[in-house]
């Protein structure tokens, strides 16, 4: 095993019997600083010769990619990260087809290959293909966006630039040492088939050749297009399949408990600010007298890999986000303890604050629900979701900036490990996440609601929820029974904000800090009760078996009890008609 991915790769793109090549390629070898977090790049991109200009489409995208990628934030995933950049990418092809009045669209195919750690990424949308060779067989990785009746195999369904919106597809695996990969364009593997594809990469090892030798072997089978392929192939192996730095950081030794006047990393503690079951958090000094927050684990959380390697991403996901809005991470690289050192700030939790019994006026609450959006806002746009807010868990300075605390159980793709437990406090845990599923930004903001709500009235919408309890919910109260004071406007905002269902709450931390900002000028339209049907269906059944069965009885006993009475009235009245005299006829009366 190698410390780093080590891969071999070749390149190669000729014209062929076309008058220009339309064709683009780029394989990006990362920054040293860059290859955990990004990976290498491999692109190739095709411009359609029947647009306005394929060649420029093909470089104008490849060169796009290629730059903007290694732009994006270090946290979010590879497949992310060219979905944002080829949606911009097909937005600008377009807007210059608008501004030029062509009457062809500007459009080009693009297949881009990551190759990040011990696993792999594929974008691709068009005719151009991607393949893996390995011990498992050869394969192709990618499908034609191509219309499949005849006659129309060469007419593009999916192109970049083609219409308004694009699709991409992606494709994720794990690698294997000894993978081949080749990305070749249409001209290459319509001239050859996949037979003779196989052959030829099986029999060239050097990536380079095989690079050369499939444009030779397209180009003599008759092709009339421009050939290019790109051929990369794995050598070796990084060691993990998280980050080096935090992998390799994880094994450092876990410090004794510390006393005041104790010296750690350069540090001098003052004192323990706070104690639980898998972390001590300590305030100190460093040489230059400045206050800053020590965070260590405990001796038996400290035998806990994940929970060791957690620590270290907390401190990694902070240095990535560097926001006003989070606490500043001080560097302890040198550091022979797994520690985490944070700038401390004065001032206080929301919770201490709350523990005091100040109240909290609506204008406060707006403005740390504006404070809490930015702050959220800061880490869902790097893909990171908190998972654990709470007034603990929002610090006060003396100036009033809220910041964030306490990222130890915070879900980033790809660089936390996927986890099926719930972290947070029950009463702040989204009612979706207690039947499965996992963590969202919208999950989030469910809790920042309840935080608000709790902030208000020292209540819980749905009720204090116990640890290990399965609670059931049905409709929120609504905060004004304990407020009275609260604007119907501000009110609308919490309901939302703590729906029980996702679709009913705020889809961002932009459409939350909206609300706020234009509050009573345009106030939300929520509803304050909810269908039995959506609230709590079991009652709703059983209510309708219940009256089911009511109706049953009632319809059995008619017909028990009211059939006898019928017949006895029935009887009444032929006695009744057989007791009245007949009256004489008239033809039948005497005359005097």
């Amino acid at each position: 095993m190698h410390a780093l991915l080590d891969l071999a790769i070749g390149t190669a793109s000729l014209a062929g019997k076309k008058p220009r090549n339309e064709d683009a390629l780029a394989a990006v070898e990362p920054p040293a600083d860059m290859v955990a977090t990004k990976g290498w790049l491999l692109a190739i991109a095709d411009g359609i010769s029947h647009s306005a200009d394929g060649k420029l489409a093909a470089q104008a995208t490849v060169r796009g990619l290629a730059a903007d990628y290694y732009a994006t934030p270090d946290t979010w995933e590879p497949a992310h990260a060219m979905d944002r950049i080829i949606t911009a990418q097909n937005l600008w092809l377009n807007g210059q087809a608008q501004r030029d009045k062509l009457s062809q669209p500007l459009a080009t195919t693009l297949t881009a290959l990551v190759l990040r750690g011990r696993r792999y990424t594929l974008a691709h949308v068009g005719d151009c293909r991607a393949y893996r060779l390995n011990a498992d067989g050869f394969v192709q990785l990618s499908a034609d966006h191509t219309w499949q009746q005849p006659g129309y195999h060469h007419v593009l369904k999916r192109a970049v630039g083609l219409d308004q919106h694009v699709m991409v597809d992606f494709c994720e695996g794990e690698l294997q040492a000894g993978d081949l990969f080749a990305l070749v364009c249409d001209g290459v593997w319509e001239a050859l088939g996949d037979v003779a594809l196989h052959r030829l990469l099986e029999l060239h090892d050097e990536p380079q050749r095989a690079a050369d030798a499939l444009l030779a072997a397209a180009l003599a089978a008759g092709s009339q297009d421009n050939v290019t392929a790109v051929v990369v192939r794995v050598q070796a192996l990084p060691q993990g399949q998280l980050l080096d730095e935090l992998a390799q950081a994880a094994t450092l030794p876990i410090p004794p408990r510390l006393r005041p006047d104790q010296f750690i990393a350069g540090f001098q503690i003052e004192q323990l600010l706070a104690e639980s079951r898998a972390s001590l958090v300590y305030r100190a000094r460093d040489e230059r007298g400045q206050r800053v927050v020590i965070k260590t684990l405990t001796e038996l959380a400290g035998k806990d890999t994940e929970l060791a390697q957690g620590l270290l991403t907390e401190g990694w996901l902070l240095k990535r986000a560097a926001s006003q809005h989070l606490p500043e991470v001080v560097d302890t690289a040198d550091s022979p303890w797994l520690i985490l050192a944070m700038r401390w700030y004065p001032g206080e939790t929301l919770a201490q604050r709350l523990a005091r019994n100040e109240p909290l006026s609506p204008q406060d609450a707006v403005r740390l629900g504006l404070a809490l959006s930015r702050a959220l806002g800061a880490l869902h746009r790097l893909d990171i979701v908190h998972r654990d807010i709470k007034p603990d868990n929002l610090h006060l300075d003396h100036e009033g900036r809220l910041r964030l605390l306490d990222l130890g159980v915070a879900q980033c793709p790809g660089i936390t490990p996927a986890d099926s437990a719930t972290p947070g406090t029950p009463s702040y845990i989204a009612p979706e996440q207690y039947t499965g599923h996992a963590a969202s930004p919208v999950s989030d903001l469910y809790a920042a609601g309840v935080t608000l709500y709790y902030a208000l009235t020292r209540r819980y919408p749905y009720g204090e929820i116990e640890p290990f309890q399965t609670p059931g919910f049905g409709d929120p109260v609504p905060p004004s029974r304990y407020r009275p004071d609260l604007p119907l406007w501000l009110e609308s905002v919490l309901l939302k904000l703590v729906a029980r269902e996702p679709a009913h709450r705020f889809e961002t931390t932009e459409e939350l800090r909206l609300a706020l900002e234009l509050g009573e000028a345009r106030p939300l339209r929520v509803a304050r009760r909810s269908p039995l049907a959506s609230r709590s269906p079991g009652r709703l059944w059983m209510a309708l078996a219940l009256c089911s069965l009511g109706f049953n009885l009632l319809l059995l006993f008619v017909l028990l009890v009211g059939t006898p009475d019928s017949a006895t009235g029935m009887r009444q009245q032929a006695a009744g008609a057989a007791a009245t005299p007949t009256p004489p006829s008239p033809m039948a009366t005497p005359r005097s």
